[in-house]
């Protein structure tokens, strides 16, 4: 997994995530405490997400095979959306049942310093987390706001740990409402109250990453400053005269594809359009990094060939037909 990718952000929030769901557990055996269990499986299921992510992006640095010839790169994909089931499943799912739980049969808590304590250490650690995977997301995230960028990024591990330790912080912050006004009023209601709020938490946050993993899965066009740098790269003036039709689409996050029909002039020799088509390729690799795999096909322009092709002006991955000169 390159840095993009995150990782230095990953491996602080599943070393704070394990030494939180240790705390929050040993708080909830001595106070009885459902905001505390539901905590307690949260950070749990949070520190096997992370896993999980370690896990996808050594796996999609496999080498391509004749099975799969353009690698393994989407595999990081894959393990992002079992990350939101995990997350709905074991971290939601669970909370809404115990929040339903105590609700349904309230009890005091008892020794309550155990579980306030530990939910101000873990509010503490995931903070300097969260501090961890916002330093990271600002090095790739350039002038985005946070919203485009968790919608945009392509690597998907920061915005998943983003919105992990977001969710997380959030949940905290509810366990110890709910924790607090449960002590304060002796009403055992309140800490289940506050435990379904975090199952609520939860689930929207898990549906917003399977949204957002699922678009990853289907296979997106390049960003628009990179399909930008790629017509610019293309056409040379000389032998590639223009852009028929272009399409672009990221086999993992860094891996990009490039296929484009280009136009070139009707008396150029086979020669010089292959020359040209080498030099168009080292272009685009030079001015986007990640596009390693490229499929430039020859033709003459017409508008009936431009118009062969579904309309590429309406998505980010092809740009409006240049003519040639």
């Amino acid at each position: 997994m390159s840095a993009s990718g995150g990782t230095k952000a990953i491996v602080a929030a599943l070393g704070a995530n394990l030494a939180i769901a240790v705390a929050k557990f040993v708080a909830f055996l001595f106070s009885g405490s459902s905001s505390m269990l539901a905590e307690s499986v949260h950070s749990l299921a949070d520190s096997g997400n992370q896993g999980l992510l370690l896990l996808g992006g050594k796996r999609a640095q496999r080498e391509a095979t004749p099975q799969h010839p353009f690698g393994y790169g989407r595999e990081r994909y894959i393990y992002a959306f079992l990350v939101s089931i995990v997350l709905f499943s074991v971290g939601g799912m669970f909370a809404i049942y115990e929040g339903y739980e105590k609700i349904k049969h309230p009890h005091e808590i008892e020794a309550w310093y155990w579980p306030v304590g530990v939910l101000v250490f873990a509010i503490i650690a995931e903070s300097f987390s969260f501090r961890t995977a916002i330093k990271e997301s600002n090095v790739t995230r350039g002038s985005l706001s946070w919203t485009e960028f968790v919608r945009r990024a392509k690597a998907p591990e920061l915005p998943v740990v983003l919105l992990e330790d977001l969710g997380a912080l959030i949940g905290l912050i509810l366990a110890l409402c709910g924790v607090g006004i449960a002590l304060a009023t002796g009403d055992g209601v309140w800490d289940g109250i506050g435990t379904l709020c975090i199952g609520i938490l939860l689930i929207v946050i898990a549906l917003v990453l399977a949204a957002e993993t699922k678009s990853l899965l289907l296979g997106e066009a390049a960003g628009t400053e990179d399909v930008e740098k790629i017509k610019t790269a293309l056409v040379d003036g000389d032998v590639v005269t223009g852009i028929i039709h272009m399409r672009t689409l990221h086999l993992g996050p860094e891996e990009l594809l490039v296929a484009a029909k280009i136009a070139v002039q009707h008396d150029d020799t086979a020669g010089e359009v292959a020359q040209a088509i080498n030099a168009a390729e080292n272009r685009i690799r030079e001015a986007v990094p990640i596009a390693r795999v490229i499929y430039l096909e020859p033709d003459i322009y017409s508008e009936a060939a431009a118009a062969a092709g579904t309309n590429p002006a309406t998505h980010p991955g092809g740009p409006t037909p240049t003519p040639a000169s």
